[in-house]
């Protein structure tokens, strides 16, 4: 059973494949006693008392006084949170749509949510009409939001869709000072209890919950959307179980390590920073500084980003290969920022090239863990001494397996350094999407979870990743990594970064090509990055027949670059070339449809050539809509 004291062991457990099976032979609730979200931080709250959990900067100057909430106060408030949502009929089985920035309030909404019914945190960037449908999606009751605030749309948005959601009783507002307004009201439309989230909470009893409710690990405790930005919500369904693995399994793996401060920067509606930055954080005795509401979106928070690793000691954070690219080039100054000793990459890939120098620049180590939402943020964690290129090793209690797939069946499991599609299944695995139908391709011969990754296992254990399934450029029935083009392309000095994807070709289906975008100030032709992709791309095939320079990549709230938009950005030039090829006037646009995917809108200047278009179109598999 894990030690609770604070007292750190003196060299960091499981590093090894090994190390992990040792710790197996005791059974896993006797290792992690705790089953809930509810009780894990409870427990938190009565061993850290009035210690700092949260510290949180609403501008990101470099003289803000923080807000601070002790782990007293935090699980007061969930409790107190909970209490509130079970006087509005909030039960175990009740949504509620949490729709808020980095606040303070965010985490008792989360965890308080769970503590009453399902927590459905939503990312508020979202346009409004993508919002309510994860709401109905979700089937939500009640809905916790921002309140009217000068410096975002979130309460606007919300507004203007609720009279499609009949199912909302109640909305309950959130205010900050000097962020939010402090009085409003519903618009007369809406057809709802209106609460202020701070007085409410506050009128509730504290130390216990009132609906008595007794928990078990198989509960879902959350909704986390993970269907992109467009089509049909697809909705990931996480348990208690889920979550109290996670929160004592960081126990573990910081064993070695004294209690510190973690810079949190990303949003509390994605699942590293609800799991590892939040609930992880917090069982381990962590204190979690809020980098604002826009975390690192914020201007005057990145600016003075060094200063804060400075200021309050910060030991690691976690982000995205974006971020830290824009880090790389924000000057250190005069701040100390030996404190830091560790920044956890996930999310995307990150070139080892720039991690190397990143590592070197900074004197920090980097990290590259895997998981995603449907695992509860991971799949693998990182040792201390990790291979170049891999994300880690399994997780304890865990199983990952490499295997060959036919249409959902497997064909043969990998052998050793032999890429396949990455299965994978545990107390981290999610108890499946809400909608049965997203269900049907996720689960590989009985409870095996499909990543859609490509992957491989070496001889010590350790997973590397070798592509994206769906991501795979497919040439006349020849598949082709991405992966191979980008790590050539950026090994270019002028080139900041690359994404690959397939150029719609009327013989071979797709043929290679690549988006760039290059170096602040540097300039280049797309025929001379031609000529160097053709140069260090061994594999012949994936030599990209094209590329773009373009001035930044689309990215998606958290940081990933959106390959869609690419997909969409080409197909829309392709498009716009092969009618003026064949003489066609016509405007050409695109959309991502919920039914039929990318779907090109084509508007002809003369209507009588309609039908020429259709044969011309024939090969590819887009949908075409003429407008």
């Amino acid at each position: 059973m894990i030690d609770l004291s604070n007292t750190p062991v003196a060299e960091p457990l499981m590093e090894s494949i090994e190390s992990i099976e040792a710790f197996e032979k005791t059974a896993l609730n006797t290792q992690f006693p705790f089953s809930d979200s509810y009780s894990l931080l409870q427990k938190s709250a009565e061993r850290f008392g009035d210690d700092p959990a949260l510290e949180f900067l609403l501008s990101g100057r470099r003289d803000e006084t923080p807000q601070t909430i002790t782990f007293r106060q935090l699980g007061q408030s969930i409790t107190q949170t909970a209490n509130l949502l079970h006087s509005l009929g909030v039960d175990e089985n009740t949504a509620v749509s949490i729709v808020l920035p980095i606040l303070p309030q965010s985490h008792p909404a989360i965890w308080g949510s769970q503590a009453a019914g399902i927590a459905n945190p939503i990312n508020p960037m979202l346009e409004a009409e993508h919002i309510a449908e994860i709401i109905e999606a979700a089937e939500a009751k009640v809905i916790i939001c921002l309140a009217p605030s000068e410096h975002t749309d979130i309460w606007e948005k919300l507004m203007q869709v609720m009279h499609r959601l009949p199912l909302v009783h109640t909305i309950i507002a959130v205010t900050q000072p000097y962020f939010t307004h402090s009085e409003f009201t519903l618009p007369a439309s809406v057809n709802a209890k209106l609460l202020n989230y701070n007085a409410s909470i506050a009128e509730q009893v504290s130390d216990q919950l009132i609906s008595g409710r007794q928990f078990a690990a198989d509960q879902i405790a959350a909704y986390f959307h993970t269907g992109g930005t467009t089509g049909r919500p697809k909705i990931a369904q996480l348990t208690h179980g889920n979550m109290a693995f996670l929160g004592q399994l960081m126990q573990i793996y910081t064993a070695h390590m004294p209690r510190h401060t973690v810079l949190c920067g990303l949003p509390l509606f994605h699942i590293y920073g609800v799991i590892i930055q939040g609930i992880a954080a917090f069982s381990v005795g962590y204190t979690v500084l809020l980098l604002t509401p826009a975390g690192f979106r914020s201007m005057e928070g990145m600016k003075n980003f060094w200063h804060h690793i400075d200021r309050f000691k910060i030991r690691s954070f976690s982000t995205v290969p974006t971020v830290l690219m824009a880090l790389a080039n924000i000057p250190v100054g005069d701040a100390d920022i030996s404190s830091l000793t560790n920044i956890n990459s996930g999310a995307a890939p990150l070139s080892p090239k720039f991690e190397h120098v990143f590592e070197k620049n900074f004197d920090v180590e980097v990290s590259n863990g895997y998981g995603m939402t449907e695992t509860t943020a991971l799949i693998s964690r990182a040792p201390i001494e990790q291979p170049p290129g891999s994300v880690g090793m399994r997780l304890p209690y865990s199983q990952i397996r490499i295997a060959h797939l036919n249409e959902g069946t497997i064909v043969k499991d990998c052998e050793l350094n032999e890429s396949g599609v990455i299965l994978v299944k545990g107390p981290q695995v999610f108890r499946g999407y809400k909608a049965q139908s997203d269900n049907t391709n996720a689960w590989i011969d009985g409870d095996w979870f499909n990543t859609g990754d490509l992957g491989y296992l070496d001889e010590n254990g350790f997973l590397y990743l070798s592509g994206r399934a769906k991501d795979l450029i497919i040439r006349g029935g020849h598949n082709i990594d991405p992966v191979i083009i980008e790590d050539a392309i950026a090994t270019h000095p002028s080139v900041a970064s690359c994404i690959a994807v397939g150029l719609p070709d009327a013989y071979a289906g797709e043929l290679p090509m690549a988006f760039v975008v290059l170096k602040p100030g540097e300039q280049l032709s797309a025929q001379a990055l031609l000529s160097y992709a053709e140069e260090h791309i061994s594999e012949r095939a994936a030599i990209p027949k094209r590329i773009e320079i373009i001035p930044a990549m689309p990215l998606t709230a958290v940081g990933k670059v959106f390959r869609p938009a690419l997909r969409q950005q080409i197909t829309e030039i392709m498009l716009r070339e092969l009618l003026s090829e064949h003489n066609v006037e016509a405007e050409v646009s695109s959309r991502l449809d919920k039914k039929s995917g990318l779907t090109m809108v084509i508007k002809l200047a003369d209507s009588g050539k309609q039908q020429t278009v259709d044969e011309l179109l024939t090969p590819y598999s887009f949908a075409v809509e003429f407008s």
